[in-house]
């Protein structure tokens, strides 16, 4: 009977050492196959494919070119919204470093963050960096990833042309981008994958997938029908700005920058303008108005602002989360006025529309 025991116990043992072993063996090749996907090229999905379809490939297979360290200013959660859980990274300040630039990175950059139900990340950032001889670039940036971890940014300069920073103008840049949400920073290290990007292996990619339940976020502004009228008004916004930063000629045509420093909400909606932001102006192929910024309710709501178009068509959109008082934002149609003079910057009055 005690041999019976001792075999039953050993027989116990064994089992429990067993399936504890292969329980860690299933973490650790989980782990690896993480870690060997980072390895690999990234396939966008359709509905947001970053400018690189055909796939961003892991950054430091290129040639670093400039890093660019930035502090965080806030940190603003706006909640689960149409497109998935929201948060807004607005830029503080930061220090341009690379081997053919240097410089800074101004006040008031945003970074959307959308983190899907299956862990995909999805990242829109609009940036203004000033070279250390004075020149301004814009930028206006597309990401994606599989998970937090490996979040790859495709960057698109827009630096004067004829500038000693024209070169950002061409080529193909893909950023590592590393938030410390703790430190309150964001570093973007990026890289020349020209090279690396034409000659991606079919055998070693990831396809980026999302739930099919959720609508893609939009990169487009929506335009304004030609029938299309303001039926309703619903707030009036006093928004404050900086003095105007003019990047010059670029790729895209004149572009000309008014930074967004604060302001007020009246109307069926109360609260303030946050500083952040900008009217990002293209005087050439327009559009004549494309102003992205954030408003905070009075009651601490956090809604995303896009009021984008031609004078006398501009309509703006908004993002705020879909249980909130303010849902019926996301869906409808909007129409604004045109910006009036207003206390230290401009008047707008936006509209129901049908």
């Amino acid at each position: 009977m005690a041999v019976k025991h001792i075999t039953s116990s050993l027989v116990s043992i064994f089992v429990l050492v067993f399936f504890t072993s292969c329980a860690n063996t299933s973490i650790s090749t989980s782990h690896d196959d993480s870690a060997a996907d980072m390895e690999k090229a990234i396939i966008p999905n359709s509905s947001w494919t970053c400018g690189m379809p055909d796939g961003i490939p892991k950054p430091e297979k290129g040639i670093l070119v400039l890093e660019a360290q930035m502090n965080l200013e806030q940190i603003y959660d706006a909640g689960k919204t149409p497109f998935g859980q929201r948060q807004v990274f607005v830029v503080k300040d930061g220090t341009i470093t690379g081997e053919k630039i240097q410089g800074s990175v101004m006040f008031g950059g945003l970074d959307f963050q959308l983190t899907l139900s299956n862990g995909v990340i999805e990242i829109e950032q609009v940036l203004v960096m000033r070279t250390s001889d004075g020149k301004y670039i814009y930028l206006r940036n597309a990401g994606t990833g599989t998970n937090e971890k490996d979040v790859r940014v495709v960057m698109d300069f827009e630096a004067p042309n004829g500038s000693s920073s024209a070169w950002l103008n061409t080529g193909k840049y893909v950023a590592r981008r590393t938030l410390d949400i703790a430190a309150m920073t964001l570093k973007m290290s990026v890289y020349d994958v020209s090279e690396a990007a034409a000659n991606i292996d079919a055998t070693s990619i990831v396809k980026i997938s999302k739930p099919g339940d959720v609508p893609p976020q939009p990169w487009d502004y929506r335009k304004a029908s030609p029938a299309e009228k303001p039926v309703e008004q619903f707030i009036t916004e006093t928004v404050t700005l900086g003095g105007s930063t003019s990047v010059g000629t670029s790729k895209r045509g004149m572009r000309n920058i008014i930074p967004i420093t604060g302001g007020t909400l009246t109307g069926n909606i109360t609260g303030k303008v946050l500083p952040g932001g900008a009217d990002y102006q293209n005087f050439t192929n327009g559009p004549a108005i494309d102003a992205r910024y954030l408003w905070q309710t009075s009651d601490g709501e956090i809604i995303i602002v896009r009021n984008t178009g031609p004078m006398g068509s501009l309509v703006p959109t908004f993002e705020t989360r879909v249980d909130g008082k303010y849902s019926w934002l996301n869906s409808g149609t909007y129409l604004s006025s045109n910006p009036g003079m207003g206390a230290g910057g401009v008047s707008l009055t936006m509209y129901k529309s049908k």
